[in-house]
């Protein structure tokens, strides 16, 4: 029987371990690749190694950025009162684009989802409640941007009922919002547009 010469086995059997790739596909990316230029092959590797080489995790809001604390955190003019969760990094580029949101960000890098094993202490929820109980906080709001699905919404509700159980003298004043309808359920806030977030960010309301 035919076989495949090794490093071609090797890629493909790489490309199968990335989400949403199947056999086919990793195949035909590999074959792809087998006919780019030795030069921009080079750069793409290159790009892979650093991509966690160069990048870190900030200390503060968990988003990733080239510096800790990210670049958000340390502008003073952002309003620390006010934090906006999110799931993942690239939500903030969305919520960013509509330049309607001047507070700061936390990222969970994940929701709660029973179905793959990931509960609350897999994702950065008990970072999030250590920061509204710090010292030194000033926060008077907490936004809740998770996904408007089940897992968004499963995550939305265990968060605000952690906030809610802090101490009286820590969550008094203390407010607990959800973007407002606008954003489909069902649907990413990655993929969403800037009108429809920011419609969702002006209508938030208390959770």
């Amino acid at each position: 029987m035919l076989k495949l010469a090794r490093p071609l086995t090797k890629l493909i059997e790489a490309f199968e371990r990335l989400p949403g790739i199947g056999p086919k596909s990793a195949q035909r990316l590999t074959f792809y690749l087998l006919h780019v230029p030795q030069e921009e092959l080079e750069l793409f590797a290159q790009a892979l190694t650093n991509l966690k080489k160069l990048t870190k995790e900030c200390t503060v809001c968990f988003n990733v950025s080239e510096t800790d604390p990210c670049e958000i955190c340390t502008i003073p003019s952002r309003e620390k009162s006010i934090i906006c969760v999110v799931e993942q990094p690239l939500d903030i580029l969305s919520i960013e684009r509509t330049g309607k949101f001047n507070g700061v960000y936390h990222v969970l890098h994940g929701s709660i989802n029973p179905l793959q094993n990931i509960g609350p202490d897999e994702i950065r929820i008990s970072e999030l409640v250590k920061r509204v109980q710090a010292a030194d906080s000033q926060v008077k709001e907490i936004i809740i941007a998770t996904n408007p699905n089940m897992e968004g919404e499963a995550t939305a509700m265990y968060i605000t009922r952690q906030i809610k159980n802090l101490d009286s003298k820590m969550s008094d004043g203390l407010k607990v919002t959800r973007l407002a309808h606008g954003l489909p359920v069902g649907a990413d806030i990655e993929y969403a547009d800037e009108i429809t977030l920011s419609r969702a960010i002006e209508g938030r309301r208390e959770y």
